[in-house]
């Protein structure tokens, strides 16, 4: 679809985004996500929890947490890149979500940190769903260490 050219496709307006993450305990996933976003849980029903940025943030899509029966099984097809302030850092939020159930997966990723400043830790929430945390340009480098 052309840029701009919405209204010959029938849509009016931006679309909103909501973003849906299965899992099974809500309570202890409603902790994790909103240190980890920065969010605010801000309605609840039995099988779902929604979360969306705090008052005064930057908007941000709808984040709906969705109780399943069953475990996780396999690797995301989708996945969260979550961007913390600078002042913040990308190492004092993976130990800030580590306290809190995450866990790293490998090493840092560096891949792209030559070409445009940017890397990123993968992580897993407490039930396993993975994300990154990505550190921006401007974010210094990851720490080098050696067994």
């Amino acid at each position: 679809m052309p840029r701009g050219d919405h209204a010959a496709y029938g849509i009016v307006g931006a679309m909103r985004l909501s973003m849906v993450l299965d899992g099974r305990d809500l309570p202890l996933l409603v902790r994790f996500w909103t240190a980890a976003l920065g969010y605010d849980a801000v309605f609840s029903l039995p099988d779902f929890e929604v979360l969306r940025p705090r008052e005064g943030e930057p908007p941000g899509p709808v984040f709906i947490l969705q109780r399943v029966p069953e475990a996780k099984a396999g690797k995301n097809r989708m996945h969260v890149d979550v961007h913390p302030p600078l002042d913040l850092g990308v190492p004092a939020l993976v130990e800030r979500l580590e306290a809190l159930g995450g866990k790293r997966i490998g090493a840092p990723v560096t891949d792209l940190l030559e070409a445009i400043d940017s890397w990123w830790q993968v992580m897993a929430d407490p039930e396993g769903n993975e994300f990154c945390v990505v550190a921006d340009q401007g974010h210094p480098p990851p720490e080098v260490t050696t067994p």
